[in-house]
């Protein structure tokens, strides 16, 4: 192997991720503007105060505080008993007046974790800090991207959005992780109902990308201060997903692999994802801390919260959760996951556990529900004011109205494409339970019209059961419940 090749493969993968969350309030975190931007015509959520105008001045948002100070508790950090805001100060278009309210040495929360499974491998990321800032304007790019555009809008409807970065320490060792990360966030995220993934913009990633020798990495995964500080590293903007942070770093780690491979020396650079091409394209050298110029926020006082963190609760968290379904509900590991994936998901397996048997419920949850919304690209969300008529369908099933089958292949998925009535559907596919006579004759007409399958099954070939069930079934239009047919069959052949 040549030493170009030793090099490349001793080389290990460093990633940190600097992660920015809208907080779900509704108002701005230092004026009372809307939140409310869906459908909003361009710079109409917009006063003095969040333009940057001579003479406004912040008022910081209690319930921006509260939504931090929660994710603070859920990742375990440390929250200080006083906090300020500093003025981080840079130009750029979508920022109307040229600096960004944020917190520097003086974070809300510092020092937390927040646990992810890779490969059936159980870690700890480390999260440095998590701060509370303002969040920009948005821009349009007319005619093309960032960098063939013919114009650029600016709309600063977004501009004072409350934000939370949170940024985590260098980690990662593989794009896989990042996106595992991103998604347990994100679900932790909801379950403290402090964010909304739907809304646009709501979750943005910067990450920071370098390759260091495999011989600085410990034993326990962690890589020397020294070591990281000789390492140039890129950091990749503009991503917005989970799989976008995947797909972004892959593609970095590879770019910075074969410049190693061709003996050119990383640039240390900041670069933007581009998700249409699939590419990262260098955007300006990256700044240093120096290069923004922080200095105290002089219109905002010192924020103690001191005395009012330990009343904010917080609600039980995925992983608790989850715990608590296999113990509870006796279920299997994969079952649980899906259960709890999102809490509105967690909360509607809960409502039919406490009717229904737990195993028939998450059946179909889990499997059913699940299985044809994730087809249609939808999700729990989309058809929340429908949940009732789902429920309706679950005991139409347990109390044995209508099998599983014609459940879920016809009425569910009815119900879905057409938003029907679950009670309408088995009315007009006639699929209501077939009486206990009208199977019994349907299993004397099978017998009857298949003697070679009969004869199958009495030489032994049970398989040949099979297709006498699936004859009863065509005859009752799908009605008769499998069980009670294989069950009928079996008694009158061996009989």
């Amino acid at each position: 192997m040549s030493a170009q090749a030793t090099q490349e493969r001793d080389l290990a993968v460093v990633i940190g991720l600097e992660v920015h969350v809208q907080l779900e309030t509704d108002t701005k975190v230092f004026c009372g503007c809307s939140t409310d931007l869906a459908d909003a015509d361009p710079n109409t959520h917009t006063c003095p105060t969040c333009l940057g105008l001579p003479g406004a001045l912040p008022v910081l948002n209690e319930a921006a505080v509260e939504s931090a100070v929660k994710l603070g508790k859920a990742i375990d950090a440390e929250i200080p008993a006083e906090t300020r805001f500093h003025r981080k100060n840079y130009y750029y278009p979508d920022l109307p007046k040229n600096f960004q309210i944020t917190q520097y040495d003086a974070p809300l929360c510092r020092d937390g974790e927040l646990e992810i499974t890779v490969e059936g491998e159980r870690r700890a990321i480390g999260i440095e800090r998590a701060h509370l800032e303002e969040d920009p304007g948005s821009l349009q790019h007319e005619g093309g991207n960032i960098e063939t555009a013919d114009h650029t809008l600016v709309n600063y409807n977004r501009a004072g959005i409350p934000l939370m970065e949170i940024v985590t320490r260098p980690d990662f060792r593989s794009p896989q992780e990042t996106r595992a990360f991103l998604a347990k966030l994100e679900e932790v995220l909801e379950y403290l109902g402090i964010f909304d993934s739907q809304r646009d913009g709501s979750l943005r990633v910067d990450a920071n990308i370098s390759l260091v020798p495999e011989s600085e990495v410990e034993a326990d995964g962690s890589i020397g201060e020294e070591a990281l500080a000789e390492a140039n590293r890129t950091e990749v903007k503009n991503i917005s997903s989970h799989k976008g942070a995947e797909k972004a770093l892959a593609y970095e780690v590879t770019r910075q692999r074969n410049a190693v491979r061709r003996g050119r020396e990383v640039e240390q650079e900041t670069r933007h994802w581009d998700e249409s091409r699939g590419i990262t394209v260098s955007m300006r050298s990256k700044e240093e801390e120096k290069d923004y110029r922080y200095f105290r926020e002089a219109d905002l006082p010192v924020l103690r919260v001191a005395d009012w963190k330990e009343a904010i609760a917080i609600p039980e968290l995925p992983d608790a959760r989850r715990e608590r379904f296999r113990e509870e509900y006796g279920l299997g590991e994969e079952a649980a996951a899906k259960l709890t994936s999102t809490k509105q998901v967690a909360d509607f397996y809960e409502d039919l556990a406490g009717d229904f048997d737990p195993d028939l419920a998450a059946t179909w949850v889990a499997d059913d529900l699940l299985g044809e919304l994730n087809y249609r690209d939808m999700a729990v969300a989309d058809v929340e004011d429908r949940l009732a008529e789902v429920r309706r369908l679950v005991e139409l099933v347990s109390e044995e109205e209508i099998t599983a089958k014609n459940a879920r292949e016809v009425v569910l998925r009815e119900m879905l494409d057409s938003g029907a009535d679950p009670d309408a559907v088995v009315e007009a596919e006639g699929l209501g339970k077939t009486d206990d006579e009208a199977v019994a004759a349907a299993v004397t007409e099978a017998i009857e019209e298949n003697p070679e399958a009969v004869a199958d099954v009495e030489s032994g070939d049970d398989g040949a059961i099979n297709f006498l069930v699936g004859q009863v079934m065509g005859k009752t239009g799908g009605s008769a419940d499998p069980g009670q047919v294989n069950r009928l069959l079996r008694e009158r052949l061996e009989g």
